[in-house]
């Protein structure tokens, strides 16, 4: 069994080292709480403090297959995580989860300045706009030109 360490670093510097555990799929920040996703059987999303750095809470992401890329949503409170089964996993800070389809295989995911949710999908070289949950009902999705190999 291979075990990971995950450190927090600022420019150049580690300011603080994880306890040891499973892989590491994603990291980020959200309301002054580091959102860490490990691999395991199910999929979990370990809350630290930011200050601390001290585990808060562990949230299992139900349904999950797979993860591509994780980001968050400071506006909404909310972190998104991409899988392999095409879908989009929105948890928000008190826990709640809710999923849609992206009908593509995301490879990346951001959020913009309107606070919508980007997922890039790199086989079918498009990049999909979202609402926060889920919606691409007048939102854009922009195929991108035959040049662009890797989006």
């Amino acid at each position: 069994m291979i075990r990971w360490t995950c450190c927090l670093c600022t420019v150049g510097q580690v300011v603080h080292t994880l306890c040891e555990g499973k892989w590491v799929m994603g990291v980020t920040l959200l309301a002054d709480e580091v959102y860490l996703l490990r691999r395991q059987k199910r999929y979990q999303v370990e809350v630290y403090d930011v200050i601390n750095y001290r585990l808060q809470r562990r949230l299992t992401v139900p349904y999950i297959r797979g993860v591509i890329d994780m980001t968050s949503c400071e506006h909404y409170r909310c972190v998104y995580i991409a899988d392999l089964s095409e879908c989009i996993h929105r948890l928000d800070v008190q826990g709640v989860f809710t999923r849609w389809v992206v009908n593509d295989k995301p490879c990346g995911l951001s959020v913009n300045a309107a606070l919508n949710v980007l997922v890039t999908c790199c086989d079918v070289r498009k990049i999909k706009e979202f609402s926060s949950y889920g919606d691409l009902v007048g939102l854009r999705e922009l195929t991108l030109p035959d040049d662009v190999i890797n989006p």
